[in-house]
């Protein structure tokens, strides 16, 4: 818990009730910060965690993902479809949100050409199998945040509504 206080400067409710099991909370600390160092980009990876946390209903997900990717610099646009769970207007990271559905939908079978669909937008191997470490990490948080009730805390509040029609 001392380096999530470090890294976020507080400690959220959330990693609070994660940590009544110390094996949940280490584990997830582990597996999300070797996503990290994956070989998918930032905005990749934020585009799989949040296809993860709205699939899943995790509103305390949603509401810190959506945070993360527009400090990234994430459009409006790609934002709102996300929360919509929408396709994505840019096709090499609607291709990682469409392949982290199909392995979640198939439990890692894939329906057919899912990978080749996902290896034509210039991905790997490697990247499908970082999706699926994605996944590991961020099914455990969404189910485990899920599970505990996490509030939503401080600084976080339900991102404003858009006005026009890309509104979600």
């Amino acid at each position: 818990m001392e380096a999530t206080v470090q890294r976020l400067g507080h400690l959220s409710p959330a990693v609070a009730r994660l940590a009544e099991s110390p094996q949940l909370l280490d584990g997830f600390l582990k597996l999300s910060g070797a996503f990290e160092t994956t070989t998918l980009d930032p905005l990749a990876r934020e585009v799989l965690i949040l296809t993860i946390a709205v699939r899943n209903a995790c509103h305390l997900c949603v509401e810190m993902h959506t945070a993360t990717i527009r400090a990234l610099g994430a459009d409006g646009a790609l934002i709102d479809a996300l929360r919509a769970a929408q396709p994505l207007e840019d096709g090499r990271l609607d291709a990682v949100r469409v392949f982290a559905l199909d392995a979640l939908a198939t439990t890692g079978a894939l329906s057919p050409g899912a990978l080749d669909a996902f290896l034509a937008q210039g991905y790997t191997r490697r990247n499908a199998l970082e999706v699926v470490l994605g996944i590991g990490a961020y099914t455990l948080s969404t189910f485990a945040n899920r599970m505990t009730q996490a509030p939503l805390h401080g600084h976080l509040a339900p991102a404003p509504a858009q006005e026009g029609p890309a509104a979600g």
